[in-house]
């Protein structure tokens, strides 16, 4: 059987002692323990200016299982020897995701348990103790792409607006291929009241990440937000029409900000004088809000009479 492969991500390795050791045991590895059945070739991925293991994006049309399996397992066995970074795989059947896999550091490096500590603080709501965590790890390896985009997170919900714009910037100009690091400036963006400028990061993160990827999804949203703000409505019209149609499952946190997406959508609809089908993508923003908003109620009936309709 065979299956599409995704894979995408970064590792980091520090020094070029490291960077060394780890390519020497890819290919020593590849061609005696997996016969060279990698998806991944060497002279592809390892740069050595940067001592970096580098895959923005690739995609293998066709696959086997051992391919697939053989790959992981070595990307998972020299992610051990990395300071920074991660690298995510996903396993397709007919478009449909039937595995994923999630590679990082995770041994005794103080950059590396520094960061973990960090992240697992932030999730437990614990800012001023994961900002700490998170600027030991990147007071040990200055390249920390990741730390720099949590502790600007971290600054973000501390109300500190420009380190949180400074720690994501920084972020996206050590490594440009991440999803979260745009998102976080699109945020910093978006309370500056700046769409203009919030839309070109939140383009970026849907370039730098997947559909089978729940950011993909909130990058388009909130893109399709932007957009109505700006007047923009076809171009909002064509993000909200791709969310609105996508059936995300109970555990996608996209799930719950459907309402919220038809709502704009109906406005982008409206904006662009299409108001029957704005009513009706207002009409089911409505039943599926338990408690709709004033403005969206008001919406509805601005929309209805608009389109010469009878609300039920």
């Amino acid at each position: 059987m065979l299956f599409k492969i995704i894979l995408s991500g970064h590792l980091e390795f520090g020094t070029d002692r490291t960077f060394e050791l780890v390519m020497n045991m890819f290919q020593q590895r590849a061609e005696t323990y997996y016969k060279n059945d990698i998806l991944l070739k060497p002279v592809d991925i390892f740069i050595a200016e940067q001592n970096m293991l580098d895959v923005p994006r690739l995609i293998v049309p066709t696959a086997t299982e051992k391919s697939w399996r053989n790959t992981v397992h070595l990307l998972d066995t020299i992610s051990q020897y990395a300071i920074a970074g991660n690298i995510g795989a996903w396993k397709l059947d007919n478009g449909s995701l039937v595995e994923h896999a999630f590679l990082e550091p995770k041994g005794d490096k103080t950059a590396v348990q520094s960061y973990l500590r960090g992240r697992e603080l932030l999730i437990q709501g614990q800012q001023t103790e994961a900002r700490d965590a998170l600027s030991a790890a990147i007071e040990k390896f200055t390249r920390h792409a990741l730390a720099y985009e949590r502790r600007g997170y971290v600054n973000y919900k501390l109300g500190n607006i420009n380190d949180a714009m400074y720690d994501f910037t920084k972020s996206i100009d050590i490594y440009p291929h991440s999803p979260e690091a745009y998102m976080g400036r699109a945020i910093v963006r978006l309370h500056q009241k700046n769409h203009a400028a919030a839309a070109a990061d939140l383009d970026m993160a849907i370039k730098t990440s997947i559909p089978h990827q729940p950011i993909h999804w909130r990058a388009r949203r909130m893109k399709g937000e932007c957009h109505v703000e700006l007047n923009e409505f076809a171009k909002a019209e064509f993000e909200l029409k791709l969310v609105t149609n996508k059936t995300f499952t109970e555990g996608d946190s996209n799930a719950a900000w459907q309402p919220r997406a038809y709502y704009n959508y109906g406005r982008a609809l409206f904006g662009s004088g299409k108001f029957k089908e704005a009513f009706q993508a207002a009409d089911k923003a409505r039943h599926l809000t338990q408690e709709p908003s004033a403005d969206l109620l008001q919406f509805v009936h601005t929309a209805a009479e608009k389109a010469g309709v009878s609300k039920n």
